[in-house]
Parts: structure tokens; sequence; C-alpha cells
């Protein structure tokens, strides 16, 4: 039995419909819904509409995928079979959004796949969660397992919303001053110097430089920030083409000033944390390691633990291999052999976690704090150049007139 999204009419009175219809192929989809008074106009199969739309299914949302994750493990533990639970996911209003994607879930699930499969059949579930999904499901805690991945997709989700709430202020004063300069020396100044001229005043040195770069501005900045789009979207491309050029613009983010720093400390902690996640849920080190470092998010990273992976394959300390991991080198590796040698090791990855994430949020706000007076002096002192090159003009007027 598949799930089929469907868009007729109703012979009845002719209205639009939409809706969701199951059956075993399309030809009976089709049918049941002539039987239903209803005359299909289109109908397809869940994953084709889910991969029609990536992006906009609400499950390829951290913040969504981890409600629904919650939910889960809550209908579960209610004694729901997973197929059931994700029907009264699939009928709650809440989850339109969502409905397709977990429609061909639950689609896969009836075919015999686990939940795991299932997610990563789909696709919008990354590595970390099937991993934590599958080590759940072989030690029968597919409930936990549920829990544990919403706690940790709600934090990265937390984390996202950090950064772009602390962005939103400095984001609006730039676009302030954007406006301005735009504004003032494409606008107010170039009027009034034609007045200006009109009047035989003799433009300042200062006021005649002020009006050139007002000009060059004026082609040169959509050329600027055209040439930057075109150049964002070809590395983009690149990127997701070759793991070679992923790897050298991610090489590339950690080089620069602050944001280095920021994201060093964003990587460490997310393996820290997605690494204590698995281990505690019963994967293998062995497993575990390259799944944590997909979870970084950071491709130089990952590539990193994936050989470190390969040494602790051959025998080597975890700790050890892990130290010639560029990215993670001064955060992890001391913790892991502690972790190791105290048999603690789930517990003292939670506190370097817990640590390097303070450490992030601390700099990051250090960050903020410093670019939002930056920006407001930008823009101060943009506003004193364009009065001064009107005030000027002005001044030379006596003497004129005299």
């Amino acid at each position: 039995m598949k799930t089929f999204e469907y868009i007729g009419f109703r012979t009845e009175d002719g209205r639009r419909v939409r809706g969701w219809i199951e059956a075993d192929t399309l030809k009976v989809a089709r049918e049941r819904l002539t039987e239903q008074g209803i005359l299909p106009e289109e109908v397809h199969p869940a994953e084709a509409v889910l991969a029609a739309g990536q992006r906009a299914c609400g499950l390829a949302r951290l913040s969504i995928r981890a409600v629904i994750f919650r939910e889960l493990a809550a209908l579960l533990g209610a004694g729901l079979p997973v197929v059931r639970a994700l029907e009264v996911l699939i009928e709650s209003p809440e989850w339109i959004s969502a409905r397709s994607g977990l429609s061909a879930v639950r689609d896969h699930i009836r075919e015999g796949a686990s939940l795991s499969a299932a997610l990563e059949a789909v696709g919008h579930a990354g590595a970390f969660e099937i991993a934590a999904l599958r080590a759940g499901e072989r030690a029968g805690a597919l409930r936990d397992a549920l829990g544990r991945t919403a706690d940790y997709l709600e934090q990265q989700s937390r984390i996202r919303d950090r950064i772009v709430s602390a962005l939103i202020y400095p984001a609006v004063v730039l676009i302030l001053t954007t406006l301005i300069a735009i504004g003032m020396l494409g606008f107010l100044l170039p009027t009034l110097a034609r007045l200006w001229e009109d009047s035989d005043i003799p433009l300042p040195a200062f006021t005649r430089a002020v009006m050139a770069s007002g000009r060059t501005a004026r082609w040169l900045l959509p050329m600027v920030v055209m040439g930057a789009m075109v150049a964002f979207s070809v590395l983009r491309r690149a990127a997701k083409r070759s793991t070679a050029w992923a790897i050298r613009l991610d090489r590339l983010r950690y080089r620069l000033p602050i944001l280095g720093g920021l994201y060093r400390l964003l990587v460490a902690f997310r393996f820290a944390r997605a690494l204590a996640m698995l281990l505690r849920g019963g994967v293998p080190m062995v497993e575990a390691l390259p799944l944590a470092g997909r979870a970084t998010g950071s491709p130089w990273a990952a590539q990193g633990v994936e050989k470190a992976d390969e040494e602790v394959r051959h025998g080597r300390a975890p700790a050890d291999a892990l130290r010639a991991v560029e990215p993670l080198r001064e955060a992890i590796p001391n913790w892991v052999r502690a972790g190791e040698a105290g048999g603690n090791l789930c517990d003292l990855l939670e506190v370097a976690a817990e640590r390097r994430q303070f450490a992030w949020e601390r700099r990051m706000g250090r960050a903020i704090a410093l670019l939002e007076p930056a920006l407001i002096v930008v823009l101060g002192a943009l506003v004193l150049m364009v009065t001064l090159a009107i005030v000027l003009p002005i001044l030379v007027l006596p003497r004129r007139i005299g």
C-alpha cells in the first residue's frame, strides 16, 4: 500500500480539492478517487511529491524533525507500533508541511524497512540521525534513541537560531548604512552640486572628492555585489560537485579572522556532542567516529576523522588518531584519552562539548558586541563625510558674495 497525493474536482459542485489517498497502484488510486466522486487531475506518489519539493518539505528543517522524533517517541511509549504512530502524525493538521515526507517513510516501513532505513531512503535525515536510530533499533530501544536524537536536533536548532538572532541587529545597521550612503552620495550630494554649479559657487577639493567617490560607487558597487553573488554561486556548485573543492573552501573558513576561531569551536563541540551520544546509544567507536565527523558540518574535519577512523581500525588509540585531525587537535584528543583511562568517555565528551559551547557563546557575544559599534562608527563617519562635503561650499559662499 502506497500513499498518493491528488489534485482534482468534485463532481457534485466542481470545487477543486487536494488530498491524500492510499492504494496499491496509481491506477487503483485513480479508480478509488472516481468512486469517491472526485475527478482526478493529478495523482502522484508521495515520494515523487517529496523529490519535487525537497526544500519545501517540513522534514528538511531541524526544528520540525526534532519535534516529530519527540512525538514519535511519546507515541511508541504509549504502545503504538511505528506505522500507526506515523499515521497519527500524518493525520495531524500541524504536520501538513511534512505530510509527504512522513507518508513516504510510512510506505517504506510497510514494505519491510526499518525506521532508520526509511528515513535514509527518503533522504531528509542526516547520517548522524540515521546512525543513532539504527543503534536504538539494534538495542531494542528505539524510543530512547528517538528522544536522544530529538535532544541533539533541538540543541542544533537553538544554536542556529542564536546565530541568526545575534546577527539581526548588525544586519539592520549594515542595511541602514548602505541605504543612507546611496541616498546621500547618489542623490542628495549630486543635486546640491548642480545647484552650486548653476550659482557659480566653486566647490572645495574635499567636496569634489566625495562626489567622485559617489559616482564611482554608483557603478562599482552593483558590479561588486553581482560579482560576489556569481562567485558565491559558482563556488557553492563546485563544493557540491567536488569533495576537494568543498574541503578547500572549508579550510578557508578556519583561516578567517575572528570567524575562524568561532567555527573551530563550533566544529569541536558538535563532534564531542555527537560522539558522546552515539557511544551512549551503543554504536561502536569505529562506526561512531566517521558519523560524528559528518555531524560537525565541516568537510575538512569529516575527512580527517575518516582517516583517523582507519587508523583506529588498525589498532591505534582513538586519542592518538584524532590528534592528527587539524580542526580537532586542540580540543578533543586529551578528553578522549582521559575518558578511556577513567572508563567514563561519554561523560567527559559531554563535558568537553559543554566547555567548547560555552567558549563559543562567549566569543560570539564578544564578536557581536564589537561588530555593532564598528558599524555605528562607519555610519557616523559616512554621515560626517557627506555633511562636511555639503557644509564646506556653504562656508565659501560669503567670500564669493564679498
